[in-house]
């Protein structure tokens, strides 16, 4: 393969969900899914929970209030609205990736039975170009106010996938700032790097190049937007959250770092939209010869990480 074929054409969704309605929130995905497939590109990326929308009423509802009716009300309006993988929820997303031929990362908020089906999680599901479900990352730890709603992963979903000459990896927020946790992928060979984002300029503009010197890869950020107008009216809370909330409550800032931590897609402001961008493979090569985090400069004989991949469940059964 001659350095012009190992290039990769990738697209960044900033969307607005259609505020916890799962099924309308999916098909604007679809949508998004199609787009991209018409541009060529071999990935696209949505951002952190974008099915049904990120828990932002938590910070204006006094979501830590115990016992509240309020809060129960929205808890159960988000679990109902909340993706089901095994439902078969995201069968629209599989078939528009297998059409297109296009691998597809998507944020959702994910209520899996194999935890009782009660509980969400932030979850990062990958899919790839033949509309299969290749892996399911649930976020290690919730960020402060997002404990209220979503409960802790496990390591299962810290695996790495191949893209043409790429191999990428996902985590969600601010797992990105885990150093352990982006070098469970950088031991995998990971060359891209997806990191999914509610939206907010000031969550990826430092980060997003950071990662991008340190493990000399492409980083994708991709966030998501919200309006104080796409509160819905049915809503429990609505009045509340949109008396609180800024006329832009979330502000995006999708945008795409080259392995030499230079931007190839500087942050996106508010709008939404799909942003494509070529990557060449030979600019990983090139960073890495004086550097490579899990190669070369590692030092496994003085420090090694260990990684618990098995799917956290309550109880094992043997019949």
């Amino acid at each position: 393969m001659s350095d012009s074929d190992q290039t990769t054409v990738v697209g960044a969704v900033q969307m607005a969900p259609v505020y916890l309605d799962r099924d309308a929130t999916l098909a604007k995905v679809e949508g998004y899914v199609d787009e991209a497939g018409a541009h060529g590109c071999e990935l696209v990326a949505f951002g952190e929970t974008v099915v049904p929308g990120y828990p932002f009423w938590l910070a204006r509802t006094d979501g830590a209030k115990f016992n509240s009716e309020l809060q129960r009300d929205i808890h159960s309006l988000y679990l109902r609205e909340a993706v089901d993988v095994e439902a078969g929820h995201l069968d629209g997303v599989r078939e528009a990736a297998r059409r297109n031929g296009v691998s597809v990362v998507l944020g959702v908020a994910e209520r899996p039975k194999d935890r009782g089906g009660h509980s969400i999680y932030c979850s990062a599901v990958t899919i790839d170009a033949r509309g299969d479900v290749v892996s399911v990352h649930r976020k290690l730890t919730p960020t402060y106010e997002e404990r209220l709603s979503w409960a802790n992963g496990d390591g299962h979903g810290l695996v790495t996938h191949e893209l043409g000459a790429f191999t990428f990896g996902t985590l969600n927020c601010w797992e990105n700032w885990m150093p352990l946790s982006r070098t469970a992928l950088y031991a995998q060979g990971e060359d891209l790097h997806v990191a999914l984002w509610p939206g907010d300029l000031s969550d990826t503009a430092d980060i997003t190049r950071f990662i991008a010197l340190e493990s000399r890869s492409y980083v994708i950020s991709v966030s998501g937007v919200l309006r104080r107008e796409d509160i819905p009216d049915g809503m429990p809370g609505a009045e509340i959250m949109t008396k609180a909330s800024a006329e832009q409550i979330s502000t995006g800032g999708t945008c795409i770092a080259a392995p030499d931590g230079t931007w190839v897609v500087e942050p996106v402001d508010s709008r939404e939209g799909l942003v494509v961008a070529t990557l060449a493979h030979g600019r990983v090569r090139r960073e890495r010869q004086n550097f490579d985090p899990a190669g070369h400069y590692g030092r496994p004989d003085v420090t090694r990480l260990d990684v618990d991949r098995r799917r956290q469940t309550l109880a094992r059964f043997t019949d």
